[in-house]
């Protein structure tokens, strides 16, 4: 069953598209709460190409590589990548309030949708707030 979540952005689409798939960004904003962070993240961002970020508890009880491969990429509108068994589309659209980049992805049989829902939100939200710190005047 795919999950959509979304955000508007008030950014030009190209910085938007720069922050979510830049290393040093991803490392910044993804994250579900704020006793998570990302240490690690890698991209090669042609399809075919494979992306991979670490992320750990900051109190060093877990860890995790979030891994896959990216099955579509065309800047700065549309991206797709297969996790696993899983996929995920991510869009880029340009509109009179800004970026709304939206996220539709496979779930997992663990978590509740409820559950896979909020920590997809929460870290699309640390991305908006990323780019909007980052632009002119913030």
């Amino acid at each position: 069953m795919p999950i959509t979540v979304s955000t508007v952005i008030a950014a030009p689409i190209a910085e938007v598209w720069r922050r979510y798939t830049t290393p040093e960004d991803i490392k910044a904003w993804n994250a579900a709460s704020p006793d998570w962070h990302t240490t690690a993240s890698t991209v090669d961002l042609r399809v075919g190409g494979t992306f991979s970020s670490r992320m750990e508890a900051k109190d060093g009880s877990f860890g995790f590589d979030f891994a896959g491969q990216y099955t579509r990429v065309e800047a700065p509108h549309a991206l797709a990548y297969a996790f696993g068994d899983r996929t995920c589309q991510v869009t880029f659209t340009d509109g009179a309030e800004g970026v709304t980049v939206r996220v539709t992805f496979d779930a997992e049989e663990v978590h509740s949708e409820e559950q896979q829902r909020e920590g997809w939100q929460a870290i699309l939200d640390n991305f908006r707030r990323h780019v909007l710190a980052s632009q002119p005047g913030a």
